[in-house]
């Protein structure tokens, strides 16, 4: 049979589009539990986590883990040590050219300061009622914290541990990133909204909504192509936004729960974890398009999740759960976590 030239081009387009989605496929389906690691109880007998923070260059995992952060080896999952002495830990922000990291303690209201090797603690600066999310900015070289409860912005000098500023939001902030050329973008989870700050001048300079998406948690940025993956609870959505406009390009279902996303601009995946226990990961096409490439199934709760660059392993933690009982003011209630049984679930492709 002849073939024209144009049949013949159409084949090998068609070849070479097959042969791409087959290998997006296999990147994703190959993605496997590769450990289980568990912790014990924190030192109050609560079981509580929050945010997971990766720093690929000390490989090292940080894990909110109520009254403490558990600090795990990022290629072995053990454990390397314990920063103590908090009530309810959330973020934690590293800053390895002055050998500090920083915890959001939201009980407490603080930013508390402790050293990279040591793990003690060597300060705390106060920020505010439900301190939470926490990035350290390189633009301005300065480390914000974001109060849910405050409705503000915290920022202190990371070299003095001293406050410079306090930033009105507007409303409730949930996660944070900075873009590396003077923005931090957050979600207000009660607005509905991203809001761009200028980070040196502690400006609030733009306030957009994630319709159709809404209930903003989680928060992922695309620096290459300046594009921001905003997950939504309420609809449960994930939204592809212009971070220099605000433009919502795109927005997909996804699972409720959702409390974590993370980019890797190597393979141009987007990575979505949820309560509902499921990693939903999305590849970026183009810039202005999202196609879904499969999900992970985890556990119920595994709802933070953090990212190593290096090996491409993803890391969520999560507990045993039990039910709850309705009653009048919970018709409704979420099963509640089971002291003495946190773990680290570690996948790698």
């Amino acid at each position: 049979m002849r073939y024209s030239f144009k049949a013949r081009v159409i084949t090998i387009f068609a070849a070479v589009l097959f042969s791409t989605l087959a290998l997006s496929q296999a990147n994703v389906q190959e993605y496997h539990l590769l450990k289980k690691v568990a912790f014990g109880v924190t030192p109050d007998g609560r079981e509580y986590f929050d945010y997971i923070s990766v720093d690929p260059s000390s490989r090292r995992v940080y894990l909110s883990h109520g009254a403490e952060v558990l600090v795990v080896d990022a290629d072995t999952g053990s454990l390397l040590g314990k920063v103590s002495g908090l009530e309810l830990s959330h973020g934690v922000a590293v800053v390895p050219d002055l050998r500090r990291g920083f915890i959001t303690d939201g009980a407490k209201g603080k930013i508390v300061i402790f050293d990279l090797k040591s793990l003690k603690v060597i300060g705390e600066a106060n920020a505010a009622k439900d301190a939470d999310s926490i990035v350290y900015d390189p633009a301005s070289k300065h480390v914000f914290s974001f109060n849910d409860d405050s409705h503000s912005s915290t920022v202190i000098d990371p070299a003095t541990g001293r406050v410079i500023g306090t930033i009105d939001l507007g409303g409730a902030p949930e996660f944070a990133v900075a873009d590396g050329r003077g923005m931090i973008y957050n979600n207000l989870e009660d607005k509905s909204e991203v809001i761009a700050i200028d980070s040196r001048t502690r400006v609030v300079k733009s306030r957009w909504s994630i319709s159709p998406a809404g209930a903003p948690a989680p928060l992922a940025i695309d620096r290459e192509h300046r594009r921001l993956f905003v997950a939504g609870r309420n609809p449960q959505m994930v939204a592809l936004m212009d971070a220099d406009n605000g433009k919502v390009l795109q927005a997909l279902p996804i699972s409720a729960g959702a409390d974590a996303c993370v980019f890797d601009p190597a393979r141009q995946l987007l990575f979505v974890s949820t309560r509902e226990g499921w990693i939903h990961i999305f590849h970026e096409d183009s810039p202005t398009h999202l196609a879904e490439s499969g999900k992970v199934k985890t556990e119920y709760g595994a709802k933070t999740m953090g990212f190593d660059p290096r090996t491409s392993r993803i890391f969520v933690d999560t507990a045993e759960f039990k039910e709850q009982l309705p009653d009048a003011e919970h018709p409704h209630p979420r099963p509640i976590p089971v002291p003495n049984t946190f773990h680290l679930l570690i996948y790698e492709p």
